[in-house]
């Protein structure tokens, strides 16, 4: 069977999120776009500016199977987080997680996410989650790209994959039960 890959509908197999923090919002998304098993764009912006102060995240195609993620700052209600997902339900939350690679974050968010924040612990936090479901998730990768949104404005950042957590690094070294095992037996003496 060959597949007109040109053609094929473009499957954004993704990450997105976004968090409040005590003072703002911090929206972030991967940047692999997929079609199939094919990969369309290695470095795609999925984070959209809609005003001065309110973006969107976007996973899904471009058939209306598309779930978003709306963040922004006001001087009345401070930073708010909506999820729009696929059945078009507008919920405002604290935080809100979207795409592929969201079912590998569900339990780690909720025991990660705390009331309070600063904008640096929240800004980590969407680091962190997005670079997890990137190496859990095969449709997600590239690299992660943020937005900050607060009084002061918004700031855009972006984190190569060379700088973002590698997940192995955070377990802390042991060596293995054979070795263990083996330290621990007397050589036998003829």
């Amino acid at each position: 069977m060959d597949i007109d890959w040109i053609n094929a509908p473009h499957s954004m197999g993704t990450t997105i999120i976004g968090v409040t923090y005590n003072g703002g919002t911090v929206l972030g998304a991967d940047s692999r776009t997929s079609t199939g098993m094919y990969v369309a764009n290695r470095a795609s912006d999925k984070i959209t500016q809609l005003t001065d102060n309110v973006y969107l995240c976007r996973s899904g195609s471009n058939m209306l199977q598309t779930g978003l993620i709306v963040g922004g700052w006001d001087k009345y209600e401070g930073g708010s987080i909506y999820s729009v997902p696929l059945g078009g339900t507008i919920l405002q939350l604290p935080f809100a997680i979207g795409g592929s690679g969201s079912s590998y974050l569900y339990g780690f968010i909720d025991q990660a996410w705390k009331e309070g924040m600063n904008k640096e612990e929240a800004e980590a936090l969407v680091v962190k989650c997005v670079s997890l479901a990137i190496a859990r998730d095969g449709a997600s990768g590239g690299v992660v790209r943020t937005v900050v949104i607060n009084s002061e404005g918004v700031t855009r950042n972006f984190y190569s994959g060379d700088k973002l957590p590698l997940w192995h690094e955070e377990l802390p070294l042991r060596n293995s039960l054979l070795e263990e095992a083996s330290s621990e037996v007397e050589p036998m003496r003829a």
